[in-house]
């Protein structure tokens, strides 16, 4: 049974305290910042946009290529060093080359007038022939020793031919007689510069045998103490 107003029991509740009302007011106001608070942190990130991945990587690809260039550019200045140091050494060698033989022909010039035989021999020719025997190669193969232990060594070579046929020819003849052995020198490491060669002609000494004037002379020459 409700308690009217007018109950001898009835009892006012009184004025509502003013503390109590701000109280109440400050709860509601944490509890909606806490749901906003909530919300904002579970608020979906939007993605980011598919342009800006292609340029992203359209430019990592360029960078690569542009990568791949300085290390091809680096290789081919690698392989030019090498190759301005390969041309510089063989320049170097040639030059040194080119001053000993300077020295050999100025010394040889000098001492042109100051040099005496060593030794001395003779190769032989078939008629009308510049092949070398085989008694011939023998023979200049022991010239070849000589000069490769003594540098200081020359050799001067002689051609010469029977006097049978024209004159020229023969001239011509004694020239490719003196060719040959002189090729063959070279051929065997002799350098240019140590040999002197000279064509002759024909022999018309009479009581020489046509066999012993088909031939070449090889002197040896020596500097004079």
């Amino acid at each position: 049974m409700d308690r009217g107003l007018d109950h001898p029991h009835y009892r006012s509740p009184g004025p509502r305290h003013p503390v109590a009302g701000i109280a109440s007011r400050l709860a509601y106001l944490l509890l909606l910042g806490g749901c906003a608070a909530t919300q904002s942190a579970y608020a979906p990130v939007p993605a980011r946009d598919a342009s800006v991945d292609d340029r992203v990587t359209a430019v990592e690809g360029r960078l690569g290529e542009m990568n791949q260039r300085l290390d091809q550019v680096g290789g081919q200045v690698k392989r030019l060093e090498g190759g301005v140091a390969t041309a510089q050494g063989r320049a170097d060698e040639a030059a040194k080359k080119a001053e000993g033989v300077d020295g050999r022909l100025t010394r040889l010039w000098t001492n042109r007038f100051n040099q005496k035989q060593a030794d001395s021999l003779e190769v032989y020719f078939s008629p009308d022939s510049i092949d070398l025997t085989d008694a011939a190669q023998t023979a200049l193969l022991g010239v070849v020793r000589e000069m490769e232990a003594h540098p200081t060594l020359t050799v001067e070579l002689g051609g010469y031919t029977d006097p049978r046929g024209a004159l020229d020819y023969n001239y011509g003849l004694s020239q490719r007689r003196v060719d040959a052995v002189r090729r063959f020198l070279m051929d065997k490491g002799i350098q240019l510069a140590r040999i002197q060669a000279a064509s002759l002609g024909p022999i018309a000494t009479a009581g020489i045998p046509d066999v012993k004037k088909r031939r070449v002379t090889v002197r040896l020459m020596a500097d004079q103490e």
